[in-house]
């Protein structure tokens, strides 16, 4: 693909884009603020509790008027040198790390307070007011750009509709419900399944990952490494840890050492357990694994540490099991240090420095990215021609979120389905390896959405 054609797809991205901000999402403006009501009273009250806990008490011994409730690193003062906690992990520069998991293994009601005060802080300020303040009407109108990513994926402001989480139990529960459907349609998101992968499975021709990716279950199978544990015994919790935690924490450009704390840090974070309910704790005990290890970047992992077992992992991750693509991602860097810039398959040119991970990650993301955008294009310019109700709202990392007549859910799935995973792939040969998408609707708000299969709507 040439630049001509990378820039006719910008080109009408950025006009499609500029409807779809028309458009607008609808949102229960009398919801919002009551949350936001709420919300603020929530954190008022866990203030005050905060401040009877004898950890205030010693951070305003040592800090004066300068305290800080929210302040991080004069808790974490308090928590291991005036209070004498052990440190769970240190930084790269050797200071205590004070994480969530550092806090839910300190353990204390300070401690889970803080984490609580945390999170409905950054709901009620970031996500709830930032989304307050853009409402015009009854609808939000975000701004979906594609001229400030280096690698050449979108963004969003105004809100950034990317940022809003949804499987946090604190926070998705609040901020989803506020949005909603126009009266007598639904919302409909559709949303490629494993979009990234597929498009290192098109670029590397690696078919172990083809494999994996199409029929079998990587997450699974990585699950049951990480964690010495037979494929039967993985429960949905572990897997997804797995997923997280090691499998995309790799394929992004993650190291052992991180992924160890994410994964041992799920452990005790959910209390993970096998499928014949063993503690994960425990279990790991029993296969020799003595505790996570020091996590120090500048000292190497002990033998009999969970770090070190991850270490090994990683290395069968890369050298065995997807050695094609690994040869790939290597491939990738090399011509970038020849070259000082990376074409990507779409027709773009990434240049100046350059980490070796965002060598490898621009060359999957900015294509990944596009996908997305020729699906919404075409998806915008078929709806206008054809007169439909229809209406693309956003585009949330590699999802399409429209609000659509109920008569016409059979027919914009349908016409969806096409879209993304029979004329996209005639649109662009290198795309050799079959797309599919999953589909949810949403009757009253963008929270209480269920699975939908294509031409099977009840």
């Amino acid at each position: 693909m040439d630049r001509i054609d990378g820039y006719s797809l910008l080109h009408r991205g950025a006009v499609a884009l500029a409807e779809v901000e028309a458009n607008g999402i609808r949102i229960d403006v009398e919801y919002l603020d009551r949350v936001i009501a709420d919300t603020g009273a929530r954190i008022s009250r866990l203030e005050e509790k905060l401040r009877e806990c004898e950890e205030y008490r010693l951070q305003r011994r040592r800090y004066g008027q300068n305290t800080n409730l929210s302040s991080r690193d004069q808790l974490a003062a308090v928590l291991f040198e005036d209070m004498d906690f052990e440190p769970h992990t240190l930084t790269a520069t050797g200071k205590p790390r004070l994480d969530e998991v550092a806090l839910e293994r300190v353990g204390t009601k300070y401690a889970k307070g803080f984490l609580r005060l945390e999170k409905l802080t950054k709901l009620h300020s970031t996500y709830l007011l930032g989304i307050r303040r853009e409402v015009e009407g009854e609808f939000l109108h975000a701004f979906f750009g594609l001229h400030l990513v280096r690698s050449y994926r979108g963004q969003s402001d105004s809100p950034n509709l990317q940022n809003i989480p949804i499987r946090d139990p604190i926070q998705g529960k609040v901020i989803r419900p506020a949005f909603i459907p126009r009266p007598g349609h639904v919302l409909v998101e559709i949303d490629y399944s494993s979009l990234e992968v597929m498009i290192a499975c098109a670029l590397s021709g690696d078919k172990k990952l083809t494999y994996d990716a199409i029929e079998g279950d990587m997450h699974r199978d990585m699950a049951a490494e990480c964690y010495m544990l037979d494929q039967e015994n993985v429960s949905k919790d572990v897997r997804f840890s797995a997923k997280g935690g090691f499998v995309f924490a790799q394929f992004y450009g993650d190291w052992y050492k991180a992924c160890a704390e994410n994964l041992w840090g799920d452990v005790e974070r959910y209390g993970l357990t096998t499928m014949d309910g063993l503690s994960l704790h425990n279990h790991l005990a029993e296969q020799g694994i003595e505790g996570l290890g020091k996590s120090d970047p500048q000292v190497g992992p002990k033998p009999g540490t969970f770090e070190y077992h991850i270490k090994q992992v990683e290395d069968r991750f890369w050298n065995k099991r997807f050695v094609v693509y690994h040869a790939r991602r290597r491939t990738w860097v090399e011509e970038y240090k020849r070259q000082g810039y990376i074409d990507i398959v779409t027709g773009f040119r990434c240049w100046g420095p350059m980490s070796k991970n965002q060598v490898v990650n621009y060359h999957i993301q900015g294509p990944a990215f596009h996908c997305l955008l020729w699906s919404l294009i075409t998806l915008v310019e078929e709806i206008r021609h054809s007169r439909m109700g229809a209406k693309v709202v956003g585009h949330i990392h590699d999802a399409i979120l429209a609000d659509v007549p109920v008569a016409e859910v059979d027919d914009y799935l349908t016409l969806v389905y096409d879209i993304t995973t029979r004329r996209l792939r005639e649109h662009w040969e290198w795309i050799t390896v079959p797309l599919n998408i999953e589909a949810e609707l949403a009757e009253t708000n963008w929270y209480e959405k269920r699975p939908v299969e294509i031409g099977s709507v009840a």
